[in-house]
């Protein structure tokens, strides 16, 4: 039998409707939801196991958020076609469900517990992440589990001066805001932000219009727990043994609040002496044990009157082990709350907004593009800069079909950065958490690919940490960069801020260390230019967090940010002018888009042609333009004369030097781009009359010609054009008559009637109708075959069906052979007869 779903639709500002059901899908998992978004359909469910994890002292979640392809109607590409391991969205994705949903869970639950959230349609419109938030957060409301939401989530978008709920991914790209805001009905609990050198006070807005949005699914959530929630589970919150701690105090108090004080003590020596002092008070506690059990007091302890039934001595020493490191970290984290909030004092004494030493250096490494190293206090990044091609670009596949990617940014984080020991493996959640965030900072200010057209990947290595890290990278991304020579519209900077709040008090601190990230109720990163915000990550672990507080916080995190700019600025203020010498070099042209085929060839066949005669990398857009990137000068200028010489069309009124490829009787044709030709008409050779083209050319003859016509893929030229402009430049008279140069007498040249010229750039003579036009007509593949004539100009012979007769001398030329129909007689030269009748068929 078909089961019932239960639903609920909220209607968020802007008229987008959310709308989440259950009942219906995945009904053998503890809790489960399914929430649609315009055509984006996502299920979430949430499981947790009945007993909960021993010997554990953090809470066992686990989050996964997958897209499948066929929620876009694609396969997967490659050999295997199926999803593999999750990709950098899908990881980054799971990082914005477990942040909010973490700190929500029951005191004391430690029961394994797992989210799954599956794309399962996907429109191209709507980003649907957003749902998957939404989604978790109603299966988690809905089943046992004792989670203490519900959780709502909004993206909000800064377009054309509005904020509007979920915007649309064209809506994002052209937004100068896109942030994600997830929240109670009673405050936010997770921020993450990307924007366009936004001021602070507009993200504060942001965030406020997102909490009314917020509340609204909050309250739909509800409201389905009411109809169909389970009965959660009940967790027994574990004791505080407030006489334990007050004689731990006692005992280690003093010493323990000396060793934290990292002013007197660097980090790893306060480390250490913390470490010693416990390693202490766990020596004495085996000592207690082992003599209580020789006194036969029961479970090894010395105490009188103890209830408790005799332990094994190892399970006895675990068991107050266990006690000793929970209320030795309780009393840890007091001492740093206590100082802050009581005696204004931060561990190692700096004041509340004041930013730890910096020094900067930039050009570290001699063969990498770019290079800098940032230093912060006791957390050091070096960050480099790779400059590629477009076949460097990251290609992705996304829901709406294959993307490119220009600009990586990778951060490292090695166990010896914090003085330990461990595997070196693939980059984890945090590590690719951190590095989108430093990326989406800097992705703000790069130029466009028009102005800048290189691939860029950048790589933070952290080599020392203790807090911030993700902000250094930042710095040292922006420096490497510049350093480049990438033309930045403005560096950007990021600082790490914390808050510690009691009750009505409350502590904002700017460029927090180690300790106070861990002992703090908030870590707000934010980054950014002089001109506003490219970036923002906001974890909260408290409620009550209020926007005046978080204005506070802004402007104190905006001061910070002008201070480590101004530090940046000393180092390198702009973009190198050169590139480095090891990076490749770009050229670029514009071709004719019906070139394009061309410079490819059939197969690819002509451009890798080009590579391998010059190794160049060519990058070629269907727009028609061509880059071209070589770190050799010579060779690039080598490829782009062939892609020069391959896709060139003539220009009217320009001069070529051309090869003579071909001739007929009535003018040749000359290469003058390769494989291109022209046509020069006889009567465009020379100024004079020619009889015989082949008086004057031959094939294989190079000859300057202009351009006069370009139709179609019909070209025009003269060489007698060229010769009238030599003429005129040398202060030369008109043209010598045709009959002196040809050597005839005076006499005869007046018995002549006057020539017919052709000026250059005219049209031909319509007297003759037949005669080829090659701005009419096509142009023949192969001379005409001529009939005998007199040696006068062929090309005036007796008038022609198919080929013509040549032209009489004295008397007239017989008739040329016609390939159909009949010839009609030829035309007598000057003073001569008629030509003969055409030939046979």
């Amino acid at each position: 039998m078909k089961p019932e779903a239960t639903e609920i639709s909220v209607q968020l500002s802007g008229g987008k409707n959310l709308k989440i059901e259950t009942g219906k899908l995945a009904k053998q998992a503890h809790g489960s939801a399914v929430v649609r978004i315009g055509d984006n359909v996502v299920l979430a469910t949430a499981t947790a196991n009945p007993e909960p994890r021993e010997g554990i002292d953090f809470f066992p979640l686990t989050v996964d958020y997958r897209e499948y392809t066929y929620a876009g109607g694609r396969i997967p590409g490659g050999f295997i076609k199926r999803e593999g391991r999750p990709s950098e969205r899908e990881i980054l994705t799971s990082r914005q469900i477990d942040r909010p949903v973490r700190p929500l869970f029951a005191e004391g639950f430690k029961c394994e517990t797992q989210v799954i959230a599956f794309v399962l349609s996907a429109d191209t419109e709507n980003d649907p992440d957003v749902a998957g938030i939404n989604a978790a957060s109603a299966a988690l409301t809905l089943s046992d589990i004792p989670f203490l939401g519900p959780i709502g989530a909004v993206r909000v978008g800064l377009v054309d001066g509005k904020f509007v709920a979920n915007p649309t991914y064209p809506e994002m790209r052209d937004g100068l805001l896109n942030i994600m805001v997830v929240g109670t009905k009673d405050g936010i609990v997770m921020i993450e932000s990307g924007a366009k050198e936004v001021k602070e006070e507009t993200v504060v807005d942001a965030i406020e219009f997102a909490h009314t949005e917020i509340k609204k699914i909050c309250a739909a959530i509800e409201e389905l727990r009411a109809k169909v929630g389970k009965p959660k589970r009940q967790v027994t919150p574990p004791e505080f043994d407030q006489s334990y701690y007050d004689t731990l105090k006692k005992k280690v108090g003093a010493r323990l609040t000396d060793a934290l004080d990292t002013q007197k003590h660097p980090k790893l020596e306060s480390y250490s002496l913390v470490k010693e002092i416990k390693k202490e008070l766990a020596a004495e506690l085996e000592k207690e044990i082992a003599a209580g059990i020789a006194s036969g007091s029961p479970s090894g302890s010395s105490q009188k009157g103890s209830s408790v039934l005799p332990q094994a001595p190892e399970k006895a020493y675990e068991a107050a082990k266990k006690k000793l490191d929970h209320y030795y970290e309780a009393l840890r984290e007091r001492i740093f709350r206590d100082q802050v909030i009581e005696q204004k004092r931060r561990p190692d004494a700096r004041a509340f907004d004041q930013i730890r030493d910096i020094w900067i250096e930039v050009g570290v490494l001699p063969r990498t593009h770019g290079s800098a190293v940032f230093t912060r206090g006791e957390t050091q990044a070096l960050v480099t800069t790779t400059l590629g091609t477009s076949d460097d670009m990251q290609r992705l596949e996304v829901f709406e079909g294959e993307a490119k990617k220009r600009f990586m940014l990778h951060y490292n984080f090695p166990p010896f950065s914090v003085g330990e020991v461990a595997f070196l493996r693939g980059a984890g959640r945090r590590e690719i958490g951190h590095g989108a965030l430093a990326e989406r900072a800097v992705s703000a200010v790069l130029p466009t690919e028009e102005k800048w057209p290189y691939a860029m990947r950048v790589v933070s290595d952290i080599l020392e940490s203790n807090g911030s890290s993700s902000m250094a990278t930042v710095c040292g991304a922006s420096l490497a960069l510049m350093d480049a020579g990438v033309p930045l519209k403005a560096p950007v900077a990021g600082v790490a801020m914390g808050l510690v709040k009691e009750g009505e008090k409350y502590a904002i601190l700017t460029d927090i260390a180690g300790a106070e990230d861990h002992y703090g109720d908030m870590d707000f990163k934010v980054a950014g230019t002089r001109d506003g915000i490219t970036a923002l990550q906001m974890d909260i672990k408290v409620a009550g967090i209020t926007a005046q507080i978080m204005r506070e916080a802004l402007a104190q995190a905006q001061r910070g940010r002008m201070f480590i700019l101004d530090k940046m600025n000393e180092a390198i203020s702009t973009e190198r002018e050169k590139v480095s010498a090891f990076a490749p070099r770009f050229y670029t042209l514009q071709i004719p888009v019906d070139k394009i085929r061309d410079l490819i060839g059939p197969g690819g066949k002509m451009i890798r042609s080009i590579i391998d005669q010059t190794g160049v990398k060519i990058d070629v857009e269907d727009s028609g333009k061509v880059n071209v990137a070589s770190n050799d000068e010579a060779s690039a200028a080598k490829a782009l004369q062939i892609i020069g010489d391959l896709t060139a069309t003539a220009e009217v009124g320009k001069t070529y030097l051309g090869t003579v490829s071909r001739l007929a009787d009535f003018g040749a044709f000359v290469e003058i781009i390769p494989g291109t030709d022209g046509l020069l008409h006889i009567s465009e050779v020379a100024e004079h009359r020619i009889k015989d083209i082949r008086d004057e050319l031959k094939e294989g003859d190079q000859v300057l010609v202009k351009v006069l016509a370009v139709e179609g893929n019909r070209i025009r030229l003269s060489r007698k054009a060229i010769l009238k402009e030599q003429r005129a430049k040398m202060g030369g008279g008109e043209a010598p008559a045709a009959e002196e140069q040809d050597g005839q007498g005076a006499a005869q040249a007046s018995q002549a009637p006057t020539p017919v010229t052709i000026e250059g750039g005219g049209d031909f003579d319509d007297e003759f109708p037949d005669e080829p036009n090659f701005n009419r007509d096509g142009v023949p593949h192969a001379a005409p075959t001529l009939g005998g004539g007199g040696s006068d100009r062929p090309d005036r012979g007796g008038d022609r069906g198919g080929d013509r007769g040549g032209r009489g001398g004295s008397g007239g030329g017989g008739g040329g052979r016609r390939r159909r129909g009949r010839g009609g007689p030829g035309r007598g030269g000057p003073g001569g007869g008629h030509g003969g009748h055409g030939g046979r068929r």
